[in-house]
């Protein structure tokens, strides 16, 4: 979609919102690759790793929401239609943060029924994206 915005200049915005994508979108990286570093069992696919002695992680950005990758990749998706210079670009993004937040919600559920001690974390860390929302 910003390939055809670009070629066919169908929309445009003003210079300083790249600044703001940017800055959105470096804090979005920062928090998913903070995810990863904090939780040994992170993976981009949902499974329990018996083999590893699976566990629940309640610590850095596990503290403040269940699903902090997720997190960061939805704040990374909202900036990247802004660094390509593309309103445009919004509709795809919009349809991936979609995707993701129902991929969130079906592995919060999964993990609730498979992970020993998930059930007792979201009672403690209610937010599940985004702290006070969801």
């Amino acid at each position: 979609m910003a390939g055809l915005d670009h070629r066919f200049g169908w929309m445009t915005g003003p210079g300083c919102i790249y600044w703001a994508s940017l800055l959105l979108g470096a804090a979005g990286h920062f928090i998913t690759v903070y995810a990863m570093a904090e939780n040994r069992f992170f993976a981009t696919t949902v499974r329990i790793q018996e083999e590893r002695g699976h566990r629940v992680v309640n610590s850095g950005p596990y503290s403040v929401v269940r699903h902090p990758g997720n997190a960061g990749a939805i704040l990374f998706n909202i900036a990247l239609p802004g660094l390509l210079g593309s309103s445009v670009a919004f509709l795809p993004a919009i349809a991936t943060i979609a995707i993701t937040m129902l991929r969130t919600w079906m592995e919060d559920e999964f993990l609730q029924r498979s992970l020993p001690g998930y059930t007792d974390y979201t009672k403690r860390i209610k937010w599940r994206l985004i702290p006070g929302v969801w």
